[in-house]
């Protein structure tokens, strides 16, 4: 085969290749699904929510009353944290080893707990220590619309849409993903749905208005 013949064919199958990946990666805009960035601290919802069964606004308090949900300040992390300081097998772990040495029981201090500590200027112990400058726990967004895309926590929260309904079984993440795409086809076919069948019983007009999103 003439060596020509043999590039143009090299070159047809390596844009088809091309082509092929683009159509498997390429996605619209907002369309995220999947996405599970690595956090400043490993946070379990399923911990938090399941296990221990503490209701999603006691961190995520905005969801009702602002625009966006928002994350927890570092000191209502605190309000369980500064009694909590490892998990419960690390600390029966530290009792075992004190009560065969012979010796007091020591603080044990996750690494988790040690970064929640440190982002507020304490040491293990929870001294304020002048050494560590104060600072934000630098948490990853993870679920954001486009730029070009309105969306209020307020209006759906209203009517009791669920958090599961966007974010999936969110209480069952290890860590914390994007569950659905949330593109504009898919908020679209939840307004009908929600105009057709209702939320929770009680009949809702969810606007079809292109401006109510694009603004």
């Amino acid at each position: 085969m003439p060596a020509r013949t043999l590039g143009l064919a090299a070159i047809s199958v390596a844009a088809l290749a091309l082509l092929v990946w683009v159509l498997v990666h390429w996605r619209l805009p907002g369309n995220d699904a999947g996405y599970t960035p690595v956090q400043p601290i490993a946070f379990s919802h399923r911990l938090h929510s399941t296990d221990l069964q503490i209701n999603c606004l006691y961190c995520h308090a905005g969801a009702n009353t602002a625009r966006y949900a928002g994350m927890p300040a570092a000191n209502v992390c605190m309000n369980c944290h500064r009694f909590v300081a490892a998990p419960t097998q690390a600390v029966k772990d530290e009792q075992w080893r004190a009560a065969r040495e012979g010796r007091d029981v020591r603080r044990i201090v996750s690494d988790a707990m040690r970064t929640l500590y440190r982002a507020q200027g304490l040491d293990d112990a929870l001294r304020p220590d002048p050494k560590i400058t104060p600072q934000p726990i630098a948490w990853v967004r993870v679920t954001q619309f486009p730029d070009f895309a309105y969306f209020d926590h307020r209006a759906h929260s209203r009517v009791g849409i669920e958090c599961q309904r966007c974010h999936g079984e969110v209480q069952t993440f290890e860590r914390t993903r994007q569950d659905q795409s949330l593109s504009m086809g898919s908020c679209v076919a939840c307004h009908r749905e929600s105009n057709r069948q209702g939320v929770n019983g009680m009949a809702v007009q969810a606007s079809l208005d292109c401006v109510s999103c694009h603004r």
